[in-house]
């Protein structure tokens, strides 16, 4: 039975593009894959992730990505929220791959109701969805697809500070480099503002701080 494993990379920073893939293996593959040391991309080191991540797409019998760029993160923010989006991006890579089972890596503790919101988004495509939490350190299907979607996230990251000429860091919020950037770039330094996402609160906070500042120069 074509088994996918679909999880995303890049959910929590404030600076990049989110990644979500899908890959179908073989029980075979499985195996293999997890003798070669295929788990959660989390618990691997980037070497090693580079080194696997040509072998998984070599052995799987599909795989997809899909990047998410952070306009359209910002947008889901705004409107429905996080989960639901990362829904409708796993149900086009699932509409693209059409395996009879999927098993993702489901955010949030109510697993049972990003199922239902992910079955919703499959418009009666029949495919059996499993959803559960820490799913890629359980399903080399899902590590697998974690790994994907990390290399390729680092990747996008890479390129970006490549583009800003300056290296901000892992691009999460508790990130001390990154939030120094930031600040750098509310200040003018140049960079594509469409690639932070600024309906996140580290945002918000910065800006509110940026207008009290500005404020309190005004006043004086």
């Amino acid at each position: 039975m074509p088994t996918a494993g679909l999880d995303e990379a890049g959910r929590g920073p404030v600076i990049g593009p989110m990644v979500v893939a899908g890959v179908v293996l073989t029980s075979s593959a499985v195996r293999k894959l997890r003798a070669m040391g295929v788990r959660d991309s989390k618990l691997l080191t980037p070497e090693k992730r580079e080194k696997l991540e040509p072998v998984i797409k070599e052995m799987a019998d599909a795989y997809s990505l899909t990047v998410v760029e952070p306009r359209r993160i910002d947008e889901a923010v705004s409107r429905n929220g996080l989960n639901i989006l990362e829904a409708e991006v796993m149900a086009g890579i699932i509409e693209e791959l059409k395996p009879s089972m999927v098993i993702v890596d489901a955010p949030g503790r109510n697993t049972e109701r990003f199922k239902r919101v992910l079955k919703s988004k499959l418009k009666g495509i029949p495919v059996r969805v499993r959803a559960e939490n820490k799913a890629d350190s359980r399903f080399v299907h899902v590590a697998a697809a974690s790994i994907l979607a990390k290399v390729e996230r680092d990747r996008k990251v890479a390129e970006l500070r490549e583009k800003a000429g300056y290296d901000f860091g892992s691009g999460y919020p508790g990130d001390p480099r990154t939030k120094e950037f930031l600040l750098k770039v509310l200040d003018g330094y140049p960079f594509p503002k469409d690639q932070i996402r600024w309906k996140w609160a580290t945002m918000q906070n910065l800006l509110d701080e940026r207008r009290r500042i500005d404020l309190t120069d005004f006043l004086e």
